[in-house]
């Protein structure tokens, strides 16, 4: 399922913070939306859920307008790992997974509900600790639970919102490889990040955000020391490899 945006202004209270966003993400790809904080990146990201409306402009999924679909129908249609997870209430992984088929209950949740749980378990190789207690898991752990939940929405998009952070490296790995293979097997994906070489390396195109409006938007070649200057308001230079890498040239004297 694809991803429209069209002439997207988002913000608060009719004041944009970002605007004129045009952009589609196809089945099987990757979009990264890179920014510093404060710049409209998981505003953005509410906004193609439907959280909240946008000041102008559309969203539409698969050619369907955002404002007519109901709640349920976007969520089986768009899974959502949002930036930070409340785990104040006790939980098994088992059952935070299960919170992804609600879209689907009508009061309880059936056999099949379940199987569908235990495969995305077992996809996320998280099997194992499906009694646990979510307050017992890592950060990487948790995480993983939190991108199976989306899973077992059986949606044909993600939308996730720093999946990355607070993680270690192993884990930032781990996450991001799921996510893409995620991709590959049909679904569109949004995320929010601020790691610029972790997302050239797992990402097809990537959006530049800054001072409310994009700076630049398309493959690995838009990832310039001078477009990522004007973003993140640090000189960098860059590093031909497989993918760019962009090295801070603050610190280096």
């Amino acid at each position: 399922m694809s991803i429209e945006l069209d002439g997207l202004a988002v913000g608060y209270d009719g004041t944009p913070v970002l605007e004129d966003v045009t952009l589609g993400v196809e089945p099987g790809e990757v979009l990264a939306v890179l920014g510093p904080n404060g710049v409209g990146k998981s505003t953005l990201l509410r906004t193609i859920l439907g959280l909240q409306s946008p000041i102008r402009g559309s969203v539409a999924l698969d050619g369907d307008s955002l404002s007519d679909l109901s709640r349920d129908e976007i969520a089986r249609r768009v899974g959502y790992v949002p930036q930070q997870e409340s785990t104040t209430v006790p939980s098994t992984v088992f059952d935070a997974v299960l919170m992804g088929r609600k879209p689907y209950l009508d009061w309880r949740p059936t056999e099949e509900d379940k199987r569908r749980v235990a495969a995305v378990l077992d996809s996320l190789d998280i099997t194992e600790l499906a009694m646990r207690n979510l307050h017992e898991l890592s950060g990487g752990q948790r995480q993983k639970v939190m991108l199976g939940r989306a899973l077992a929405q059986d949606p044909s998009s993600l939308v996730l919102d720093e999946p990355t952070s607070d993680l270690d490296i192993r884990h930032e790995l781990d996450v991001l490889e799921l996510v893409r293979r995620t991709s590959r097997e049909g679904n569109a994906v949004v995320y929010a990040m601020h790691d610029i070489n972790l997302a050239a390396r797992y990402a097809d195109r990537f959006l530049l955000v800054a001072d409310g409006e994009v700076v630049a938007l398309g493959d690995g070649s838009v990832l310039t020391p001078e477009h990522v200057e004007r973003v993140f308001d640090v000189p960098v230079r860059l590093v031909e490899d497989e993918t760019p890498i962009l090295v801070p040239e603050r610190g280096r004297d």
